[in-house]
């Protein structure tokens, strides 16, 4: 790696940097599972100031160097960025969120962080890359903070390894069991998961093969998390695109409830999933996707208030219409679930192996 890619490996795995010297990027992205968050809890839970409490569940960040900056595709898509909700356009943009977040590393500006960089053991090696002096200028040195940890995730292939029996497959060196073959072919198809059409399976043009992200957005109807401190308010509404983290697509009412897609790459590592870490298992994930909105038992995944079934809760009455009904497994209310309880079973045996190793 480049000498500013090894900084930046130090900088990722480096707590002091935080307000409390107990967070660092590696604390909220182990790159044992696939740099994923390893905490139980939906939202971080270590290292935060006690008054502060996270509100999503920390991303996995592998495989993000083939993103790019969030646009609005030629039919209107919304296209790339970072983040769940897109709003930086860059590794290194994304990578100066947690230092200055109150509920991250919680640093209350640049001068704060660098600072704390003036006492780690690498601060000589920091001036030996970006210059003598770059401590006199906090903001451009933290600019050379952020600018480190995007070449070391860019430049270091743990990041972006291809490792996993899906990989060894496509090279002709392994083969997939039945089950796996079964599940493959209901990840693809348009009439059973339909899983291909957010997360293809297919090699793109920037990358070695298949990304299994079309780093989009789409607005799935996710139960409401309650864990998350922020929804014991009833009227606060986490709605992605439109806010309220992001502000800047806060009158485009008709993106709220819409986040990233995540490449589905090591997604069996997770221990969480969803932007609000709502479910805990694959086989839950799965079984939402398939009977979201025709399982026989009407409060699986909603609550009643106090007669009806409050599907979409976690999106105020009058968006739950930008909800995703249209494509399938979802367009089946009053027809049985698209998978079957073994077809069901081979999707997820097909999913464990785009575990990297």
């Amino acid at each position: 790696m480049s000498a500013a890619a090894q900084l930046g490996q130090l900088i990722f795995k480096d707590p002091s940097l935080s307000a409390t010297g107990a967070m660092s990027c590696q604390t909220c992205h182990d790159p044992s599972i696939g740099h994923a968050s390893p905490f139980a809890e939906a939202v971080v839970s270590v290292g935060l100031l006690p008054s502060q409490k996270g509100l999503r569940t920390p991303p996995a960040i592998n495989y993000l160097k083939f993103n790019g900056a969030f646009k609005f595709d030629t039919d209107g898509t919304p296209m790339g960025g970072f983040f769940w909700d897109g709003r930086t356009n860059s590794l290194a943009e994304q990578a100066k969120g947690p230092f200055l977040s109150s509920a991250e590393m919680a640093n209350t500006d640049a001068a704060a962080v660098i600072a704390k960089l003036k006492n780690a053991t690498y601060a000589e090696q920091f001036k030996q890359v970006f210059g003598a002096n770059i401590f006199n200028d906090p903001n451009t040195a933290f600019d050379r903070v952020a600018y480190a940890l995007e070449r070391y995730q860019i430049e270091d292939p743990d990041f972006a390894p291809f490792s996993s029996k899906f990989d060894a497959v496509m090279q002709g060196q392994e083969v997939f069991t039945p089950e796996e073959l079964r599940g493959f072919a209901w990840f693809n198809g348009a009439e059973k998961g339909n899983c291909a059409a957010c997360h293809p399976s297919t090699k793109p043009d920037n990358a070695p093969a298949a990304l299994f992200t079309d780093f989009s957005y789409d607005s799935l109807g996710v139960p409401r998390n309650p864990t998350i401190a922020a929804n014991s308010d009833p009227n606060f509404y986490d709605k992605g695109l439109c806010g309220p983290v992001r502000t800047d697509l806060s009158l485009r009412t008709d993106l709220c409830g819409a986040f990233k897609v995540p490449s589905l790459r090591n997604v069996a590592k997770r221990k969480r999933f969803f932007h609000n870490g709502q479910f805990t298992t694959l086989e839950d994930v799965v079984d939402f996707y398939i009977t979201r909105d025709n399982n026989p038992n009407p409060t699986a995944w909603y609550p009643l208030d106090p007669l009806n079934v409050l599907a979409y809760n976690d999106l105020p009455a009058l968006e739950r219409g930008n909800v995703n009904v249209t494509e399938g497994p979802y367009n089946r209310t009053g027809q049985p679930p698209a998978l079957n309880t073994d077809e069901r079973r081979d999707l997820i045996a097909f999913l464990r192996t785009l575990s990297d190793r």
